[in-house]
């Protein structure tokens, strides 16, 4: 997907007669992507479930997706989507399925694609931001310690649920943390 492929309807595109009605977070998210490309939302672990972060504005700047990442410290996160949303404003093409090396040392990330009906769950600010789907959006999905994925047989077995499926319907998601909130 390139910016001119993507038919971006978010606050700096279109005016919606409602930019006096931001709030702080949204006139933060606006700013951000005005200076740097992107914004990225962290959202903390809490009693509810574990912490995730995510990009907002890559499409808008560069036409990639934006990118979701979840369950390990919000810091950590930031600075992995940053890397790779950096790789996108370089001019790479971000796509599902594909492998990152080189962002966490010692360790590859994979891009899978996130299916719409879960952006309400967890995307709020991305729809604030670009008022309605569809915007792209893809998981980036780290490994456990011995470098396997969730959803492989032989990954840890703890480590199962450290990240939600994004890629399945939510009906067919495994109950768990990641579906309280549906």
């Amino acid at each position: 997907m390139s910016r001119d492929s993507f038919d971006c309807r978010c606050v700096l595109c279109h005016d919606y007669g409602d930019r006096d009605e931001a709030d702080r977070v949204d006139l933060t998210v606006i700013e951000n992507v005005r200076q740097h490309g992107w914004h990225v939302v962290m959202v903390p672990e809490d009693e509810v479930g574990p912490g995730f972060a995510y990009t907002v504005g890559l499409a808008h700047t560069y036409g990639a997706p934006e990118l979701a990442m979840f369950g390990l410290d919000v810091h950590d996160m930031h600075r992995i989507l940053n890397a790779v949303g950096g790789r996108a404003a370089g001019g790479a093409v971000l796509e599902a399925g594909q492998e990152h090396q080189g962002v966490v040392e010692g360790h590859r990330l994979v891009l899978r694609a996130v299916d719409l009906r879960w952006y309400r769950t967890f995307f709020g600010r991305a729809i604030r931001f670009y008022r309605r789907p569809p915007f792209p959006f893809l998981q980036v999905a780290w490994p456990d310690a011995g470098g396997r994925f969730y959803w492989e047989e032989q990954a840890e077995e703890s480590y199962w649920h450290s990240q939600p499926r994004l890629w399945l319907p939510p009906g067919d998601h495994p109950e768990g943390v990641w579906t309280a909130e549906l």
